[in-house]
């Protein structure tokens, strides 16, 4: 391995902080990860301290330096999860937690930008579906309680200016704010003022670029300039990773929560608005889908089981027929970002009896997911008017039986990253790398699964029950 065109990539996600470093043959050749909470005071709350963040910044990158020492990295590439705020004193320092995007409590301050701007006229200024969970939002909640400081940064934009000293934005994580213009690539001064934003960073390429501080080539050791690219958000870089880059590719990134992406050449709106518009790190759009409980479910619902954790949940739920688990409606969150867009959604397990154990309950999870990550796929389908394979990555992504049941669910092939999990980390190394003008080959190693003929009209059937469920509970008819 060429030592010196090593490039690291760091995702901020939800539930740990993700490093790579990518050698120039595109293997990955270390890697490190670093936990943290999220603290839950209320209902609906989830909360972060940004001082964890960086605790597991200097562990992880320290990590990967005892493996590829720092005086060997070529660039830092930068990913994180998107929507989460941190408000910022005039100091820049944060005036309190960092809220992120499980957190639901900003759902009325969201129902007022609408009811001031219009659904409609919101979607088609940002290409977004602007609910609680967005940074405008959440900053308005956090102002009118003293908390709001003078500006509303996110994850990835606090991260940049931990390592860099600048406070820069870029578009795809603009777009997670609800007042970007999406066609004029700016803040919207309008949308700023109807919600009450006080300021926002400057919105700059991805690929911009800016050296690492003194203080963190300090702490690595090296003397050398070490370049930090912007970066993207998280799933706009897992899927750059996975492969997923031109028209009519569909991405599905499975981690906390899970995004269906597909790539459009075009920022196409949806006559009726079910799905996001996020820039790409290049040229391009995604048009996203978020299926907000995927992972967190897996791992909440083995919690309340006693089971270990998601793998022991996946392995009872393979012991169990399709046919014979109950109907889970997986919104437990609450609410939905996929195809649905409802804030108002719950989770709710019908059907079950004292024959069941906890193998019915997690093949009754895993269908619901798949029930859901199924509409996304359909829709982006139709609006790229492209049907190829499903590319599968991400954490929570390692269980050949959600492999298979994507597969019979969207009869298509899903070709599946068996070897690698942090796609968002290898995607921030790679984009690094190819803004600094080194293109890295990365190839993932993807498993292709087949869809069996047979499970379609099952997975047709199941489909129309679940709905039926959620529309006689409440939820909105299609």
């Amino acid at each position: 391995m060429n030592a010196e065109r090593v490039h690291i990539g760091v995702d901020l996600g939800t539930s740990s902080l993700k490093v790579v470093a990518i050698g120039p043959d595109g293997a990955v050749c270390a890697c490190a990860r670093g936990d943290y909470p999220t603290a839950r005071p209320e209902p609906l709350a989830a909360e972060q301290n940004p001082q964890d963040w960086w605790a597991a910044l200097a562990a992880t990158l320290n990590e990967v330096a005892a493996t590829v020492p720092a005086e060997h990295w070529s660039g830092i590439g930068l990913s994180a999860m998107l929507p989460t705020l941190v408000a910022l004193d005039a100091r820049g320092a944060p005036s309190g937690p960092a809220i992120t995007w499980e957190d639901g409590r900003a759902e009325p301050e969201a129902e007022l930008l609408r009811a001031e701007v219009g659904d409609e006229r919101l979607y088609q200024l940002t290409g977004q579906r602007v609910d609680g969970r967005y940074l405008a939002p959440m900053h308005r909640r956090l102002d009118r309680r003293g908390q709001g400081g003078v500006l509303a940064a996110a994850a990835k934009d606090v991260l940049y200016a931990e390592l860099t000293g600048e406070l820069l934005t870029d578009p795809s994580t603009a777009a997670g704010t609800g007042v970007f213009d999406l066609d004029r690539y700016a803040w919207d001064p309008e949308l700023m003022v109807a919600a009450e934003v006080p300021g926002l960073p400057a919105v700059a390429p991805s690929d911009t670029i800016a050296p690492l501080s003194a203080h963190w080539r300090a702490a690595l050791g090296v003397t050398a300039e070490v370049p930090v690219v912007l970066g993207a958000a998280d799933s706009v870089l897992g899927a750059f990773a996975i492969g997923a880059r031109t028209h009519g590719d569909v991405a599905v990134i499975a981690g906390t929560s899970a995004v269906v992406l597909g790539i459009s050449d075009h920022a196409v709106r949806d006559t009726r608005s079910r799905y996001l518009i996020t820039p790409l790190a290049g040229a391009g759009w995604g048009l996203e889908m978020d299926v907000l409980a995927v992972g967190s479910a897996f791992g909440g619902v083995a919690r309340l089981l006693g089971l270990s954790g998601p793998a022991e949940l996946l392995d009872a739920a393979g012991t169990v027929a399709l046919g014979d688990a109950p109907i889970f409606l997986p919104y437990l969150t609450p609410g939905e970002q996929g195809a649905l867009w409802d804030p108002e959604l719950s989770g709710t397990l019908h059907g079950l009896d004292l024959s069941m154990g906890a193998g019915h309950v997690g093949r009754a999870l895993l269908t619901g997911v798949v029930v859901e990550l199924r509409r996304a796929i359909a829709i982006a389908e139709t609006a790229t008017g492209r049907r190829g394979p499903v590319l599968l990555g991400g954490g929570a992504a390692a269980s050949p039986l959600l492999w298979q049941d994507l597969a019979d669910a969207t009869d298509r092939d899903v070709l599946v990253d068996r070897a690698s999990r942090d796609h968002s980390a290898i995607g921030a190394a790679l984009f690094a790398a190819q803004a600094l003008g080194r293109p890295i080959n990365h190839a993932p190693q993807l498993h292709r699964v087949t869809p069996r003929p047979a499970q379609a009209a099952w997975w047709q059937r199941t489909s129309n029950r679940h709905d039926s469920l959620r529309i006689a509970l409440g939820g909105v008819e299609l």
